[in-house]
């Protein structure tokens, strides 16, 4: 009947077609508005990108250049004053509940004309999609009337949601206030996995701005990034070409001197590096000590865990004032921990020579070597085996 629109279909069908269409929208955000326009990290078929682009206009009214330049401010400068969408700074409920509004918010002519650079300008984009920014979710709302009939109106209101939640809601909500960390960068971007199915992948918020133009997310065996299946699946065809998804460096056992390679390879590789530091040195000398630490500090051992590798412009006063404590206790800890920002101070040096950095990553693990501390021992020795990843590796 005319009711139920020219396909009339049962409830369960309504539904899977709802989850198909925002699928296609989910993998539209995140391989075409952030891998291929806001970072440049994957190549896309003009066909597909065209694609990509007039489905969102469709089902979400998104324009390239807004969401390109606010997801690059974001980065820019995320965590401050200044971010688009810090639930740091704004607060989660704000951020998670009013998402789409502080995008709406943060397109500026400022903002668009210094972060939206190379983002398309073409003649259907100026005269159709731009300049009718509301047609195509009108349009999507008729057809979905013709096609649903009374389902219609409920389908529609679901895809009209689906980013704001989805996107502007979860992953620069949550994904930035709850959720575990494979690596400490400099803001406080979590991931939320799994969530893969609903948002592409971008649940894998901590690995994305640790390794922001990679165009593959995941990191650990247990994280599935959706959108990189279908990378791989579009590259089959011709229609994608990933770029920058792997660290260029890589290990070579039985490697014992210190040279360039060394030093550029662990640069490239310097969250991972980090990550293995706490791994190996942090969390078995914090083990070993353990038994040695006064009534004061042991009860708060998971907390010292989190603080000795957490990125330093994100810890709080009062647990500045726990770590601090806690390092003047205790003679192995405060070594292990100086070490560590020793170690990172080497990628951070500007306008230093390779060779001075060789020589200060030499010293380093002299240092190290020398501390009689066999866990930090053992991580020098497993430093000095890094090189560059050839090309036909």
């Amino acid at each position: 009947m005319w009711f139920n629109g020219l396909l009339d279909l049962s409830v369960m069908q309504l539904i899977l077609v709802v989850l198909g269409m925002t699928h296609v929208t989910i993998v539209s955000v995140t391989l075409y508005l952030h891998r291929h326009s806001a970072h440049n990290s994957l190549d896309l078929h003009p066909v597909l990108k065209h694609f990509f682009r007039f489905w969102l206009w469709l089902t979400t009214a998104q324009n390239t250049k807004e969401w390109t330049a606010i997801h690059r401010k974001h980065h820019a400068k995320c965590e401050t004053e200044e971010d688009p969408h810090s639930p740091v700074v704004l607060g989660i409920r704000k951020v998670l509940f009013q998402g789409a509004e502080l995008y709406a918010e943060s397109a500026t002519p400022e903002t668009l004309e210094r972060y939206g650079q190379r983002t398309p300008e073409d003649w259907i984009e100026r005269n159709v999609y731009s300049r009718y920014k509301m047609l195509g979710i009108a349009i999507l709302a008729v057809i979905n009337l013709l096609l649903f009939g009374v389902h219609g109106i409920w389908i529609w209101a679901v895809q009209m949601m689906w980013i704001p939640v989805w996107a502007a809601g979860v992953v620069n909500g949550i994904g930035h206030w709850f959720g575990y960390r494979n690596f400490e960068c400099a803001d406080n971007a979590r991931n939320i996995s799994p969530l893969g199915i609903l948002i592409g992948g971008e649940e894998l918020h901590n690995n994305h701005h640790t390794y922001p133009n990679s165009s593959k997310l995941s990191r650990r065996w247990f994280e599935v990034d959706i959108g990189w299946g279908y990378i791989r699946l579009f590259q089959l065809f011709g229609l994608a070409k990933p770029k920058g998804f792997k660290p260029i460096a890589h290990f070579v056992p039985g490697k014992q001197v210190v040279d360039v390679e060394t030093v550029q390879a662990i640069s490239n590789n310097r969250f991972a590096i980090m990550r293995q530091y706490r791994k190996r040195v942090m969390e078995p000398v914090l083990r070993q000590q353990k038994a040695l630490m006064d009534d004061e500090i042991r009860p708060r051992y998971r907390k010292l865990k989190q603080l000795l590798s957490r990125e330093v412009s994100l810890i709080k006063p009062k647990d500045q004032e726990h770590l601090e404590t806690a390092l003047e206790k205790n003679a192995a800890l405060r070594k292990i921990y100086e070490m560590s920002h020793e170690l990172q101070a080497l990628w951070r040096k500007r306008g230093v020579k390779p060779q001075e950095k060789m020589q200060a990553l030499a010293d380093w693990c002299k240092e190290a070597e020398a501390s009689g501390i066999r866990y930090l021992e053992e991580f020098a020795a497993h430093l000095r085996a890094y090189s560059l990843r050839r090309p036909s590796a």
